[in-house]
């Protein structure tokens, strides 16, 4: 019996209008933009041409899209630093703070399946060996709504 239960569906206890994944691709699965995500929040860096200098083959008119795009879904949000010339800085709103998490989850199966592309020894590790520092991450669910 045991065995048979794996195969059984994993169904949810309240029914999707629309699959949560699918909703969630649409906006995360774009070239580039879990990269940009992770450049704000992780690299803090937080500016148009800081952004398309640390990601080798984003285009500025990619990146243009991405950034519109992000902002109109609610992930991030410019901070205008000064006004003449404009200097502007990109930031995770709490809904792309949400993302944190996934994000974290990628580094984790990276770091762990993928050792020999990750790191130079080919070593796996975990999220926890690599950000033994992090805690109170802002999670995908409440907390990150609060």
């Amino acid at each position: 019996m045991r065995g048979r239960q794996s195969e059984l569906p994993i169904l949810p206890k309240v029914a999707f209008v629309n699959c949560p994944i699918r909703t969630s691709m649409g906006v995360l699965g774009k070239k580039w933009t879990l990269l940009i995500l992770r450049d704000i929040w992780f690299l803090k860096v937080d500016r148009f041409n800081q952004i398309l200098r640390s990601i080798p083959g984003l285009t500025p008119r990619v990146l243009t899209l991405r950034l519109k795009e992000l902002r109109h879904d609610g992930m991030i949000e410019p901070v205008v630093v000064q006004t003449s010339p404009k200097i502007v800085r990109w930031r995770l709103t709490k809904m792309g703070k949400g993302t944190v998490p996934i994000l974290m989850g990628l580094i984790s199966f990276g770091a762990t399946w993928y050792p020999s592309i990750v790191f130079e020894d080919g070593k796996p590790r975990t999220a926890e060996e690599l950000f033994p520092y992090l805690s109170g991450l802002p999670t995908a669910g409440a907390k990150a709504r609060q």
